[in-house]
């Protein structure tokens, strides 16, 4: 198993290095750069262009974002000064592959530079966004496999019964449906829309947070979450339980839960000794990717709905304004978290069924 581990970290090295690399190079080509957005705003606003960033030594610490021309629209009809100026303090005055270089140098001992726009370093601001989501990652998380794991076990357990017909619909309906959706049906109904004025509508805590007890402080806090979470769990359990459902019913069709039963076991001592575990291996190899996915990008909309400033609207924010640092230091973030999450992934799995053994399959 160590020598598999460390294979595994091995590779992570080029993966990373070629994400990186992959979505720096798609960047140059995009257009429109952080230098054509600050010419906008200073033809638009009048606000001056400069006024506009943080100190340069930030940006040339994570200048890595597409290159700014005298030939490009927003930059038509600009003193080539101020171009230059923008260029140098943005650092992109510099050849590409200079550019990537120092950042994945800058990277490798996570210095991800400062935010073009907002002032602040990249991990202050993942620091500030982050309690908000762990917060709709982790308790959507929970929720989502405290909630499909017994329903996609009694389904099929109960296979073509009522039960089953009954609790498909609701599995129909949040394949059908998108999360965002229920968000917004759970603000009309209970946040003040048309209905009831129950939950809040913003924030994840009250304004008066610290002023409350400790368990003032809990209850508010849930009291907060109650609707995201909601809308995350309801949009994404249907997956989940059917793939619970199909694992069981895998199993309980094999051969050796037909002589378990011939046995004179029980269903309830077949269900949890025999089939349980061999069932939840790929429910359990599934989890990094789910909680990943909740954690970084399921999020957005509902942030946004919710006005919950995480994570997700941060890097949308970022990719809109071409603030570059915020760009490049969360994708290199969520990608290198989302392999080391593939390696624990795989390793639970061969503590939790030693048949399965990754060296010999590759070998």
């Amino acid at each position: 198993m160590l020598n598999y581990i460390a294979r595994r970290l091995l590779l992570l090295v080029p993966t990373l290095l070629g994400i990186m690399l992959l979505n720096f190079i798609i960047v140059q080509a995009a257009p429109g750069g952080p230098v054509d957005q600050l010419i906008w705003q200073l033809k638009h606003t009048g606000v001056g262009a400069t006024a506009r960033v943080g100190g340069s030594s930030g940006m040339e610490a994570s200048g890595s974002g597409g290159g700014a021309s005298d030939e490009s629209k927003g930059a038509r009809g600009v003193d080539p000064a101020l171009l230059k100026q923008l260029e140098v303090q943005f650092g992109l005055d510099k050849p590409l592959h200079e550019r990537f270089i120092k950042m994945m140098k800058n990277y490798v001992v996570f210095d991800f530079g400062d935010s073009f726009y907002r002032d602040r370093s990249v991990v202050e601001l993942v620091k500030d966004k982050l309690p908000v989501s762990i917060s709709l990652g982790l308790w959507s998380t929970l929720f989502i496999y405290l909630i499909s794991i017994p329903l996609g076990i009694k389904k099929a357990v109960k296979d073509g019964s009522r039960f089953d017909v009954w609790s498909s619909l609701a599995v129909v309906i949040g394949y059908a449906v998108p999360g965002f959706l229920f968000a917004v049906l759970l603000v009309v109904l209970f946040a003040g829309g048309s209905y009831f004025n129950i939950f809040p509508l913003r924030g994840i805590v009250s304004d008066n947070w610290a002023e409350l007890s400790y368990l003032g402080k809990a209850l508010d806090y849930l009291w907060h979450m109650a609707l995201p979470v909601t809308a995350l769990v309801i949009g994404g359990f249907a997956g989940l339980t059917m793939l619970t459902k199909n694992s069981f019913m895998d199993e309980i069709h094999k051969q050796y839960i037909v002589t378990a039963r011939a046995k004179g076991l029980t269903e309830r001592a077949i269900l949890i000794k025999h089939a349980f575990r061999n069932a939840m291996l790929i429910v359990v190899a599934g989890f990094p990717q789910a909680f990943i996915s909740i954690f970084f990008t399921g999020s957005l909309l509902i942030e946004v709905i919710f006005s919950l400033d995480g994570l997700g609207l941060l890097g949308f924010e970022a990719a809109l304004s071409r603030d570059y640092p915020v760009m490049f230091g969360t994708l290199y973030f969520y990608t290198l978290l989302g392999l080391v999450m593939n390696i624990v992934s795989d390793v639970t799995l061969m503590f939790i069924d030693p048949r399965i053994d990754f060296e010999k399959r590759e070998g």
